[in-house]
């Protein structure tokens, strides 16, 4: 035999066995599958067990970031990318969360500190409902 014929049958060979190295196993798509879903009935739960204030809203959002977060690795392949495409995708958006979370901080503190120096703003007094239908009922007298 032709020693280019054998070569090429090698590199046919090669170019087979990294097309199957390539393909991911159905099994980690499956379990990412059951994940999504596990992750979505907590969601679900949070509504369900009517969990209010800072602990619905952080668990709603630990539960999105954690979703978005195994569909991006995943089903995006970012898993499987090179670390300079990985940091160009993910590193935008952390930065963004840093500075939302920053600029959160700074209104918070601003806020307070007006407060504390200029006193509550009237219209910001919380009325309840009963004192409205109160105020119309006498203003119908």
């Amino acid at each position: 035999m032709d020693h280019s014929v054998l070569a090429q049958t090698g590199n046919n060979q090669t170019r087979n066995e990294q097309a199957m190295a390539d393909q991911h196993p159905i099994g980690v798509y499956l379990k990412v599958w059951i994940l999504l879903f596990v992750l979505s009935s907590f969601s679900y739960m949070v509504d369900y067990f009517d969990f209010q204030g800072i602990v619905r809203w952080t668990l709603i959002i630990i539960f999105m970031l954690l979703k978005a977060g195994f569909i991006v690795a995943i089903f995006m392949h970012v898993m499987w990318e090179r670390m300079a495409l990985i940091s160009a995708i993910l590193a935008p958006p952390t930065v963004l969360l840093v500075l939302i979370g920053l600029m959160s901080s700074e209104a918070n503190y601003t806020f307070g500190t007006r407060i504390d120096h200029l006193g509550q703003p009237e219209a910001a007094v919380r009325i309840h409902v009963s004192d409205v239908h109160a105020g119309e009922a006498a203003a119908e007298h």
